[in-house]
C-alpha cells in the first residue's frame, strides 16, 4: 500500500464516524491576476468555472463562485492586502499571480492560514513541497532534464545559450553541467530587447550554430527577428527555443529559410479530447468576446495550465464531497488561525488521477496532458517536440520522464519540408566511389563531372527521398580527423560548420566521428586489410626432390639406416643360426660361414630401402624380425615420400614473408603504413590490442614518414616493394582487381561500415537510412558494387587461384636434382676405381717375388711405371669376353730366356701371377681354348715337365 493510499484509508477511517458528508451548495475562491499579465489567463479562469458550474456531472449539488483581484506588478504590500480580504471572504483556495515576487507572498500567506494556494508558473523554489503551493507548471529540475536530452540526441558539443532573466537558467542547469561530464563548450550571454542583435552577432562571429533561447515570448519573437535580419536564418544554424509557446509566434518569415527550429509544448493538440475543449473555447470566445485563443484559435501554455487548475479543483472537490464533510471559514490575516479543512482539501488535490479507493478520487485529462501531481510538484507530464517544416510548425516527436526522447518524425512529413530542395554534397576522390570523368568530346558540368559507386547510390538515394543536390570536393582533400586542439578538417569539419548538408564517400563510422556528426545505417561493411607486392613465385629447385619431407626427418632416416645395420650385424654375429656350412656335402667341415659382414649389412640395409633388395636374407628369427621392421619402416617412408614428390615438383609456390599483422609488427624490414588523416590510421592510434600498439609506434616514429598522403600514394609505394599498406577491405579490393601484381595479406583487421554523414540533429538522416535499407534489400548496392568492382576489372584471381594450382609438365628446374645425384654417384664411382687401380698396382710394383730362370732363383721388384702399363693392358683387353686368364709377371731376365712360366709358389698359383706374352706362348692369350668349351669346363693353362710345358686342363667353374 502506498503513501495515497495511506492517506485515503485514513481520511475514510475519520470521516466515516461523520454521517453528515458533502460540500456546501457554494465554495468560494480567489483569483488574483497581475496588471501586465497575459489576459488570456484570466480569461481560462472565468471560463474554467463557468463550464464546472454548467457541468451537470461534476458537482451538480456545488456552485463555485470566484472573486478575482488584479495586483500591481512591483507592490507586495497591497498583493498581500488584496489576498487577505479574498481570506476574509472564506475563500477555499487562492489561484495565481504568475509573477514570481508576488507569489512568493502570497504562498507565505496561504501556507500560515493552511488554504491551497493553486499555481500555474514555473517555481524556482526549492522547498516546494514543504509548502500549500499546488502548482500544474511541469517542475524545473524535469524540464531542464528534457532540454539536455535534446542536447544529447543532436549530440551538440558547441553551444551558444541566450537567456532573459536568472530565473531562465534554471532551466538549463543540467546543460550547464554538461561540460563537467563530456567535452562540451558552451558560452552563455544576456540578452535583452536592447542588445539582441549583438549578440546574435557575437554568435556569428564565434561560428556557432547551435543556439539555445530560454526567453519569455516577446523576446523569443525579437530574436528570431533579428537573427533573420543578420543572416542567420538558414541550414547552417540550429535554434532551440525554451519557451512552451512558440506554437503561437507566427514564424511565416522563417519556415521557407530551411532553419532548424525546435521547441517543446505542454498543451496536447492531438488529443481528441483536448480538440473539443479547444473548440468549445473558441466558440465561446466568438460569442462573448473574450481573450482565451491567439488568431490562429491556438491557447498559451499558462491559460490551458490555468484551465486544468481550476478543473483539478473541481475534481478535488468531487472526491471530498463523497467521503468528507467540508466547512469554510471566513479567516482573518490578522489572527492565528487556520483553516482546519485545509489541509483535506490540498490532499484530495494531490489525489487527483491517482489510483481509486471507495470511489474517492476522479480522473481528469486536461489541456496539458496527464495531471499528476506529488507534494504540490508536478514531475509526470509529455511534451511535444516541435520542428519548424515548409508547412509551420509541427509535431516529430515526444519526451516524457519515463522514455526520454523520442523522434516519430514521418517519411511524409520530411519529405514535404524538404521538397524541392538542394543539398550540398561534400565528397572526395576515391576510386571508384567518387571520379572525376575524362575529358572528352563533351564537355560534362555540374554533378555530370563525376562517377563512381557513390555517385551512382547518391542518385539513387535522391530518387526516393526526393530531393536535388549538389556534389562539391571538400577543398582540404582530407576525410576528417581531429588534431591536438581537437579542432576537425575535411569532411567532417564541412557538416560541423554547416557548409554541406550531406557527406558521401567511404567515410567510416567511428566513435570519434560520431561525437561531432550523425551517420545514417552503413551502406557498406568492410574492414582494415593488408595490401602487399604479390612475391615471386619460387621454383623448386635443383633438389626440390628433398622437399616431401623435413631435413629432420632425412636425419632421422640416416640415423635409423645405420641403427639398423649395425644391430643388423651385431645379432648376425650372435645368432648362431646365422652360421651355416658352406659345403653342405661336406658335413665334417670345420668352416663356417657369416653372410652378414658389416658391409653386407649396409648393402642388405640401403638395398631395402631404396626397393630393390638384396642377395642375400637373413636366417635368424632375430634378424628376420629386424628386417621385417625396416621393410615395413621403409615402406611407409617412401610411400610417404612418393605421395607428396608430385606436389612439391609440379606446383610453384608464391612465399610471402608476411602472412598477418602479427608478422608485420614483428619486424622492421618491411615498412607499412595508412593513409593520413584517415579512420585506420586513428583505429591503430586508439587501439589497446597490443599488436596494434607494436604496428603504431613503429609507424609514427619511423623516419621518413611511412603513412600516405592519399590511397595512389600508398598503392604506389606498395608496387615500389618492401612496403605494406593498410587500407579498407573494400578499396583493397578494388585495388587487386585492377593491379594483378598486388594482393591481400591476411584476414580483416577490425569490423565497420561506411555510412552517410550528417550535421547533428538533421533530419535527413532517418529517411536517408530508410532508404538505404531498401536499397540493401531489392539488391540494388550489391549491383552497384559488382558494376564498380567486378565488372571493370582486369585481374581473374579465380583464374589465377586455379592456374597456381594447376600441375605442370616437369622440366630441368623440377628434376635436375636428380641428375646432380646421378652425376655425382658417377664421379664418385669412377673416382673409386681410379684410386682402387693406382693402389692395387702400387701395391703389385713394390711387392717382393722370387723368380726362378734359367735355373736360378732370384728376387725381382717391378717399377710403377711398368706395373701401371701391365694393368692397364690386362684392363682394356676385353676381346667381347667376360672371363679370361690371370695376368701372371714376370721379369726381363726371365722373359728373355724362356717363354715358359715359373712354377708356382709353393704349389699355388695365383690368379694375378700368369703372365702371358705373344713372344712365350704358341697360343694367343685371347685364343678360343680360354672360352667355355660347351659342356661346363673352361680351358686353363697348366705347366708340366718341370715348369718347362703349359698346357690346357679343363676345370669344372
Amino acid at each position: 500500500m502506498d503513501l495515497y493510499q495511506i492517506i485515503y484509508f485514513i481520511l475514510w477511517i475519520g470521516i466515516s464516524l461523520d454521517t453528515s458528508l458533502g460540500l456546501p451548495q457554494l465554495i468560494r475562491i480567489g483569483g488574483l491576476f497581475g496588471y501586465g499579465e497575459d489576459p488570456s489567463i484570466e480569461s481560462a479562469f472565468r471560463y474554467a468555472i463557468y463550464k464546472i458550474n454548467h457541468d451537470r456531472n461534476l458537482l451538480p449539488d456545488t456552485k463555485i463562485a470566484y472573486d478575482i483581484q488584479h495586483l500591481p506588478t512591483f507592490n507586495s504590500f497591497k498583493a498581500a492586502k488584496k489576498a487577505c480580504k479574498q481570506v476574509n471572504l472564506g475563500v477555499a483556495s487562492i489561484f495565481g499571480p504568475q509573477s514570481e515576487n508576488l507569489a512568493g507572498h502570497i504562498n507565505s500567506i496561504c501556507n500560515f492560514l493552511e488554504i491551497p494556494h493553486v499555481e500555474t508558473r514555473l517555481d524556482t523554489r526549492a522547498d516546494v513541497a514543504t509548502s500549500y503551493s499546488f502548482n500544474l507548471y511541469p517542475d524545473s529540475s524535469v524540464l531542464s532534464r528534457a532540454y539536455l536530452d535534446i542536447i544529447k540526441y543532436f549530440k551538440w558539443r558547441k553551444i551558444f545559450i541566450i537567456y532573459g532573466d536568472q530565473t531562465s537558467l534554471l532551466l538549463l542547469q543540467d546543460i550547464l553541467k554538461a561540460p563537467v561530464n563530456n567535452d562540451v563548450t558552451i558560452t552563455v550571454r544576456q540578452a535583452s530587447k536592447l542588445n539582441m542583435r549583438e549578440v546574435l552577432k557575437e554568435a556569428q562571429k564565434k561560428k556557432f550554430s547551435h543556439i539555445i533561447a530560454d526567453l519569455n515570448i516577446d523576446d523569443t519573437h525579437l530574436l528570431m527577428k533579428a537573427a533573420l535580419q543578420i543572416g542567420m536564418i538558414d541550414s547552417n544554424y540550429h535554434f532551440v527555443l525554451t519557451n512552451l509557446d512558440i506554437e503561437t509566434l507566427d514564424l511565416d518569415d522563417y519556415k521557407y529559410n530551411f532553419v532548424n527550429l525546435t521547441g517543446l509544448r505542454l498543451v496536447t493538440r492531438d488529443d481528441p479530447d483536448s480538440r473539443i475543449i479547444l473548440d468549445e473555447m473558441a466558440e465561446y470566445q466568438r460569442r462573448h468576446g473574450v481573450a482565451l485563443l491567439n488568431k490562429t484559435d491556438l491557447i498559451k501554455t499558462e491559460a490551458a495550465l490555468m484551465y486544468d487548475a481550476v478543473n483539478t479543483f473541481a475534481h478535488a472537490l468531487e472526491g471530498a464531497d463523497k467521503s468528507a464533510k467540508m466547512r469554510l471559514v471566513n479567516l482573518s490575516c490578522e489572527e492565528n488561525e487556520a483553516w482546519s479543512d485545509g489541509s483535506t482539501l490540498y490532499n484530495y488535490l494531490n489525489l487527483v488521477n491517482k489510483p481509486k479507493i471507495n470511489e474517492v478520487s476522479n480522473e481528469y485529462r486536461g489541456l496539458t496532458g496527464p495531471l499528476e501531481v506529488s507534494q504540490g510538484v508536478r514531475t509526470d507530464f509529455n511534451l511535444d517536440i516541435l520542428q519548424l517544416t515548409s508547412n509551420g510548425i509541427e509535431k516529430v516527436g515526444y519526451w516524457n520522464p519515463q522514455e526520454g526522447i523520442n523522434f516519430t518524425v514521418s517519411y511524409d512529413a520530411v519529405e514535404t519540408r524538404f521538397g524541392n530542395r538542394t543539398l550540398i554534397i561534400t565528397s572526395i576522390k576515391e576510386r571508384p566511389y567518387v571520379m572525376e570523368k575524362k575529358p572528352g568530346d563533351k564537355k560534362f558540368v555540374g554533378n555530370d563531372r563525376y562517377e563512381g559507386f557513390c555517385v551512382d547510390l547518391l542518385a539513387e538515394i535522391a530518387k526516393i527521398v526526393k530531393f536535388t543536390y549538389k556534389i562539391e570536393l571538400v577543398p582540404d582533400d582530407t576525410y576528417g580527423a581531429p588534431n591536438d586542439k581537437g579542432e576537425w578538417n575535411g569532411m567532417v569539419r564541412q557538416l560541423i560548420d554547416k557548409k554541406a548538408d550531406l557527406a558521401v564517400a567511404s567515410l567510416t563510422i567511428n566513435y570519434i566521428r560520431e561525437q561531432v556528426i550523425d551517420f545514417t545505417k552503413p551502406f557498406m561493411n568492410l574492414g582494415i586489410s593488408i595490401l602487399f607486392k604479390v612475391p615471386k613465385r619460387e621454383k623448386p629447385g635443383l633438389f626440390s626432390f628433398l622437399n616431401p619431407l623435413a631435413i629432420d626427418i632425412w636425419l632421422y632416416v640416416v640415423a635409423a639406416y645405420f641403427v639398423v645395420s649395425f644391430l643388423m650385424f651385431i645379432l648376425a654375429r650372435f645368432s648362431p643360426y646365422e652360421w651355416y656350412n658352406p659345403h653342405p656335402c661336406n658335413p665334417d667341415t670345420d668352416i663356417v660361414l657369416n653372410n652378414f659382414s658389416l658391409g653386407n649389412t649396409f648393402w642388405f640395409a640401403v638395398g631395402t630401402l631404396m626397393q630393390q633388395g638384396s642377395d642375400i636374407n637373413p636366417r635368424a628369427v632375430s634378424t628376420r624380425i629386424i628386417g621385417g621392421m625396416w621393410w615395413f619402416f621403409t615402406l611407409i617412408i617412401i610411400s610417404s615420400y612418393t605421395a607428396n614428390l608430385a606436389a612439391f615438383l609440379t606446383v610453384e609456390r608464391m612465399v610471402s614473408p608476411i602472412e598477418n599483422a602479427e608478422d608485420l609488427s614483428k619486424q622492421t624490414k618491411i615498412s607499412y603504413g595508412t593513409i593520413s588523416g584517415g579512420s585506420t590510421m586513428t583505429f591503430f592510434r586508439e587501439s589497446e590490442i597490443p599488436t596494434y600498439q607494436r604496428m603504431w609506434s613503429f609507424m609514427s616514429s619511423k623516419k621518413p614518414t611511412v603513412f600516405a598522403s592519399s590511397t595512389e600514394e600508398g598503392i604506389r609505394r606498395v608496387k615500389q616493394g618492401n612496403y605494406a599498406f593498410l587500407m579498407e577491405s573494400t578499396m583493397l579490393d578494388y585495388t587487386i582487381q585492377r593491379n594483378c601484381d598486388l594482393m591481400p595479406v591476411g584476414g580483416l583487421l577490425d569490423s565497420k561500415g561506411y555510412g552517410i554523414g550528417t550535421p547533428t540533429g538533421s533530419l535527413w538522416r532517418d529517411p536517408i537510412s530508410l532508404a538505404i535499407l531498401s536499397l540493401q534489400e531489392n539488391g540494388k548496392i550489391a549491383m552497384l558494387y559488382n558494376k564498380w568492382w567486378r565488372n571493370t576489372g582486369t585481374c581473374s584471381r579465380d583464374e589465377k587461384s586455379k592456374d597456381s594450382t594447376k600441375a605442370h609438365s616437369l622440366g630441368v628446374a623440377n628434376v635436375g636434382g636428380v641428375f646432380v645425384v646421378l652425376v655425382a654417384g658417377l664421379s664418385m664411382a669412377i673416382l673409386v676405381s681410379c684410386v682402387e687401380f693406382l693402389y692395387n698396382a702400387k701395391r703389385n710394383a713394390t711387392k717382393e717375388k722370387t723368380h726362378s730362370c734359367a735355373g736360378s732363383s732370384h728376387f725381382h721388384k717391378q717399377s710403377l711405371c711398368t706395373e701401371l702399363a701391365a694393368e692397364l693392358r690386362f684392363a682394356v683387353r676385353c676381346h667381347g669376353s667376360s672371363k679370361r686368364p690371370a695376368l701372371k709377371r714376370q721379369c726381363s731376365r726371365c722373359v728373355s730366356h724362356t717363354a715358359e712360366p715359373p712354377n708356382p709358389i709353393n704349389g699355388v698359383r695365383s690368379a694375378r701371377e700368369v703372365q702371358r706374352r705373344h713372344s712365350h706362348l704358341h697360343v694367343p692369350p685371347h685364343s678360343p681354348h680360354d672360352s667355355e668349351n660347351g659342356n661346363g669346363y673352361y680351358n686353363y693353362p697348366e705347366y708340366i715337365d718341370g715348369g718347362n710345358h703349359m698346357q690346357y686342363k679343363e676345370t669344372k667353374t
